[in-house]
């Protein structure tokens, strides 16, 4: 399928979680996992892993673990309520369309999980004594930042996958049943999943991707300071 402009697969690559029955191609896929490893990682270490499960007796076990765990994540949502930026109409889309994918992600030709690699600190006593009393600070802070060595490329996969023609989303519901999941993948000590990717061709059209104004989530210099609508000027409110 002809290219599309980078601009033009981020503001459509909106969540799509019903798919067609037709298999992706190997070729396809290796394009998609060749741009996630395109990503960055903390010290460009790349302890990510990928697990394309295919297989339609893998895709049920993964399928049944992802709806237990939408029975937790179900009763966050509904006692959370609709977020103040949704409409009633758009909650209610939401929502129905989480709740399809709960019933159908064995029903996605691929299932694409997202992991990643622990990492592992060096000895205490191959730190400088004055490195040494900061090492609960340094465990703590790998802890924050190992997300960060992932994501970027499951973000990859999200836009490769719209320039392909491929629809995807990114969940974490299974990470609630973590031990479950690993079990079924196999998965060694020091791996643990991240992400949960269904992807196929799309029942449905991409984009546009809605969000709120950039106003109202942007602050310059400091929180108290505003960042205007850039369609009506640009005069930014002082900190």
């Amino acid at each position: 399928m002809a290219e599309i402009g980078l601009f033009e697969a981020i503001y459509s690559s909106r969540a799509l979680r019903r798919f067609k029955p037709d298999p992706v191609p190997d070729e396809i896929l290796d394009r998609i996992l060749d741009a996630a490893i395109r990503a960055p990682s903390a010290g460009n270490a790349q302890p990510w892993a990928f697990v394309v499960v295919r297989d339609p007796e893998q895709r049920q076990k993964l399928g049944a673990i992802y709806r237990k765990a939408a029975n937790i994540v179900s009763a966050f949502y509904a006692a959370r309520g609709r977020p103040a930026h949704m409409t009633e109409e758009q909650y209610r889309r939401l929502m129905s369309s989480g709740s399809y994918l709960w019933d159908h992600m064995a029903d996605a030709p691929v299932l694409l999980v997202a992991c990643l690699k622990r990492e592992e600190l060096p000895p205490p006593n191959a730190l400088p004594p004055e490195v040494q009393a900061k090492l609960p600070d340094e465990i703590a802070y790998v802890e924050r930042r190992q997300g960060a060595s992932i994501y970027p490329a499951v973000q990859n996969i999200i836009l490769a996958c719209r320039a392909l023609g491929l629809g995807t989303v990114m969940t974490t519901n299974h990470m609630l049943l973590e031990d479950e999941v690993r079990e079924v993948l196999g998965l060694p000590d020091g791996v643990r999943t991240y992400a949960l990717m269904p992807i196929g061709y799309p029942r449905a059209k991409f984009g546009p991707v809605v969000r709120r104004p950039i106003s109202e989530v942007v602050h310059a210099d400091r929180w108290s300071g505003g960042w205007p609508d850039p369609t009506n000027g640009r005069d930014h409110k002082k900190a």
